[in-house]
């Protein structure tokens, strides 16, 4: 199986990617959900992230109110380097079990885990192909501000707490530029699609 990376700033349009990927039948994991789930109530990442945070980020149910945690980590970089060295280790386990399993079962070849934080992470190496997806800054600040339903000052702390995407670009084997049309985000990512299924090609290549 071949395994990619599909990374890229908040916003940029990953999910979208993804959505396409999935289509031509690649296996998607989505870290972000993972991660969700890593961070039940009671579940031992969920029981340091209180003691680290405070019972104000939970909802009444327990669950942690993601918004909370948010405004908390992306105004202190020291809170935020906590939550990813905590949560970055125990969703590259739950991929790598992933991957063993599809492995047996012989049904994908291509992996593609989306996440956001790949390169922050250092898991690049992990993959044999990295997709970076990239949009101007504008672009991306708009997508944020009704996505997330948030102010242009806060859109722009949130990008300013991440990588700067020319740094992310130096890591790529593929970048997709969502910044212009969806068809045009279609075409690429179906070009970088068959990019892949040449790479899976020579890898498993006798």
């Amino acid at each position: 199986m071949l395994t990619v990376a599909l990374t890229g700033g908040i916003a940029s349009g990953k999910s979208v990617i993804a959505d396409i990927l999935r289509d031509v039948g690649c296996y998607i994991h989505h870290a972000d959900r993972i991660a969700h789930e890593l961070m039940e109530p009671d579940k031992p990442a969920w029981k340091k992230i209180v003691a680290q945070f405070g019972k104000k980020i939970l909802n009444e149910d327990k669950t942690i109110n993601r918004s909370r945690l948010g405004k908390i980590i992306f105004s202190d970089k020291k809170e935020q380097r906590f939550l990813n060295e905590l949560i970055h280790p125990l969703v590259h386990e739950k991929k790598k079990e992933t991957i063993q399993k599809l492995e047996k079962e012989g049904r994908f070849n291509i992996f593609v885990s989306e996440a956001a934080l790949t390169v922050e992470a250092g898991f690049t190496d992990f993959f044999d192909k990295v997709i970076v997806v990239y949009c101007r800054q504008d672009v991306q600040i708009k997508r944020l501000m009704g996505r997330d339903r948030i102010s242009h000052k806060e859109a722009v702390q949130k990008l300013e707490s991440q990588m700067m995407p020319e740094e992310k670009l130096k890591y790529a084997d593929y970048i997709i530029d969502t910044s212009g049309t969806l068809q045009d985000t279609v075409e690429q990512t179906e070009r970088v699609y068959r990019n892949l299924v040449i790479d899976f090609e020579m890898k498993h290549a006798p």
